[in-house]
């Protein structure tokens, strides 16, 4: 099973100009390579058979005739294979000469595009040979034997997935054929290029193709000429790159002497997903004028699959530099969220319940940068600790050390009396720490502060964050509710890292040193005593499982909505070595059974700014029936 999966390949063989029967051999030897590997369908430079730069050799008919003769031999030699090929070429067509992809399969021509748009500029001087075939009706022609259908509209459907092709600078035109294709169905496009090297243009040339499967929400697959080719004027230094919706998976060393192919996994699924959802595109498909030609391609069952693309167990957060400018982005959403509604109901204070943990520390900064930006005193910003009967030393000094270093007033409110009188009201044993115990600490203090933000004419900022949402891991209408939720969309996996940014980025020493020791201690509610130790005896990761599993499953499901077999698939690979298959699918169990039975917590969820492309806001993103049946997801995995 692929899970929606095509693995593709992009090679770049070493050629001869004008030598078709040494660059057969090589085309050959890499064909011989990707279906070694596993690939479905294998790309390879424009001109390939000839090499590109033949220049006015492409009108002498014994090289046309020698591509033909190559071609019938690529023929015979894929004929027991379960790839397909796709190889550039010339093709003589009713007195015109086109440069073309010629798609092979299974010993036969299954179909070959013409490029749309030739160069005529500088350097290049392509219609000096080639006719462009943009406009061109659908041709017929006799090729190696057999007749073949030649237009540049062509979609190729396989078992797995459908693809179209273009070549070089079709890429480069305003309106691209790959627009056309993509809202035809292809999921794939294959790119056949030839361009030579000069100083930045392979950065263009990376951010064109990238944005390009952006734009068409497909895979893209780009081989360009290598090693070989003639350096008379220009320098062909071999690019190529697979990408999918933005995202660069694969990429060849450019100016390599060797031949090279490279190999990833188009998640198809995925893209089909995200086109689903995504109205502009679905538009464009209803309206579209996008004549096709369907081409069928059936081919003898494959190798195994093997999923060989990275996947990032922690989705939500980047990797590098990149991790320092997305969380300044997205403290600063937050932090201009919050101004607006402090700004719309003209409160004279905000109230915030501060624990010493991650959550009340990540929307304290917040609730201080939003009183910076809008010329507000810190006082006005009244942090009220709760100590209870699970507050530990540690936590509790965090929590009053870090308002004295930020400057905002501090209250202290001790919740144990009062909740112990409510137990005994209710008729409760102290000794059983059952779930009564525990949530009557929180509604307890959600009375307090929402009785003093009254008591103050303040705002009472909450500080439950997406991974709990998804999990229901909040107590109703205890730390579930609050007055604006400033980190309603941000999950707990990337909390961490933003309180760490602000330590580094926007603080000074000693609050720096006050977030550190925030961000190392356990998550934990604190609703349980302390041991003998003062240590935390309370682990929320002990009882509902890893954050950084929970927001992996959460970001695969709400996301792209994949099934959870697939779910589980993905996280075998990204936590490979981490953890073993039965932890895996226990913990998704959970979470899909909370998640499950949790929505109508989200339901009535307080206002919060949208951070990332996950939110669960019942008035946005999420809209899910609070009765809705877990089965058939459980029976999934």
């Amino acid at each position: 099973m692929n899970y929606g999966f095509v693995k593709v390949a992009a090679a770049i063989p070493h050629v001869k100009v004008a030598n078709c029967e040494f660059n057969t051999q090589r085309i050959q030897h890499l064909v011989s390579e990707g279906e070694q590997a596993g690939a479905e369908i294998i790309c390879f430079p424009e001109l390939c058979i000839t090499a590109y730069t033949c220049q006015d050799l492409f009108n002498s008919q014994h090289l046309i005739d020698k591509a033909e003769l190559s071609l019938m031999q690529l023929l015979e030699s894929t004929r027991t294979l379960s790839i397909i090929v796709i190889v550039g070429m010339p093709v003589a067509c009713d007195g015109m000469l086109l440069n073309c992809a010629v798609v092979l399969g299974g010993g036969k021509i299954l179909g070959a595009v013409p490029k749309s748009y030739l160069p005529n500029y500088r350097e290049f001087y392509e219609m000096r040979w080639f006719t462009p075939a943009a406009g061109l009706p659908p041709q017929t022609v006799r090729l190696a034997g057999q007749t073949v259908t030649v237009t540049a509209q062509q979609i190729f459907e396989t078992a797995t997935c459908k693809f179209g092709i273009e070549l070089c600078e079709d890429l480069w035109a305003p309106a691209p054929p790959s627009n056309r294709l993509a809202l035809a169905g292809a999921d794939i496009i294959f790119n056949l290029s030839a361009s030579n090297d000069i100083i930045g243009k392979n950065q263009y040339l990376t951010n064109l193709v990238a944005q390009q499967s952006a734009r068409c929400i497909c895979g893209y697959v780009y081989s360009g000429c290598g090693f070989g080719e003639s350096t008379q004027d220009l320098v062909f230094g071999g690019k190529a790159m697979i990408c999918e919706d933005g995202h660069l998976l694969a990429e060849a060393t450019r100016f390599s002497l060797e031949e090279q192919v490279i190999y990833s996994e188009i998640d198809v699924e995925r893209l089909r997903s995200e086109r689903r959802a995504n109205t502009t595109f679905t538009t464009f498909v209803a309206s579209a004028q996008s004549p096709k030609t369907n081409v069928q391609c059936l081919m003898p069952e494959g190798q195994s699959f093997d999923l060989t693309r990275y996947i990032d167990p922690h989705p939500f957060v980047p990797q590098g530099s990149e991790l320092d400018s997305r969380c300044e982005e997205i403290f600063n959403i937050q932090v201009r969220g919050l101004a607006k509604r402090i700004d719309h109901v003209g409160c004279d204070t905000l109230v915030i319940g501060i624990s010493g943990g991650l959550d009340s520390t990540l929307a304290l900064l917040v609730s201080v940068k939003a009183c910076d930006l809008l010329g507000r005193s810190r006082k006005s910003i009244v942090g009220i600790t709760m100590p209870g009967f699970g507050t530990t030393g540690r936590t509790y000094t965090n929590a009053t050390n870090l308002m004295k270093q930020l400057g905002v007033t501090i209250r202290e409110i001790s919740i144990t009396q009062a909740c112990e009188q409510h137990l005994r009201d209710l008729g409760h044993d102290l000794e059983n720490h059952d779930v009564t115990y525990e949530n009557a600490q929180a509604r307890e203090r959600t009375q307090i502060l929402m009785d003093a933000a009254n008591q103050m004419n303040g705002l009472v900022v909450g500080t439950g964050d997406l991974s709990e949402l998804a999990l229901g891991w909040a107590t109703y209408n205890g730390d579930h509710m609050s007055m604006y939720a400033v980190n309603a969309s941000v999950p707990k996996t990337l909390v961490r890292h933003l309180v760490v940014w602000t330590a580094q980025h926007e603080a000074d020493a000693g609050c720096s040193t006050v977030l550190e020791d925030i961000a190392a201690t356990p998550i934990s509610p604190e609703l349980l005593p302390a041991d003998e130790q003062d240590n935390i005896t309370q682990k929320t990761e002990d009882l509902v499982g890893p954050y950084e599993l929970h927001d992996f499953f959460l970001y695969y499901i709400l996301r792209y909505g994949f099934a959870p077999a697939k779910v589980e698939f993905l996280a075998r690979h990204a936590f490979a070595g981490k953890y073993d298959d039965d932890t895996l699918r226990h913990w998704l169990r959970i979470f899909l059974r909370r998640f499950f039975s949790q929505q109508y917590k989200r339901s009535c969820m307080p206002d919060g700014p949208k951070v990332g492309s996950c939110s669960l806001s019942p008035r946005g993103d999420w809209r899910m029936p609070s009765d809705a049946d877990v089965s058939q997801w459980i029976e999934g995995l």
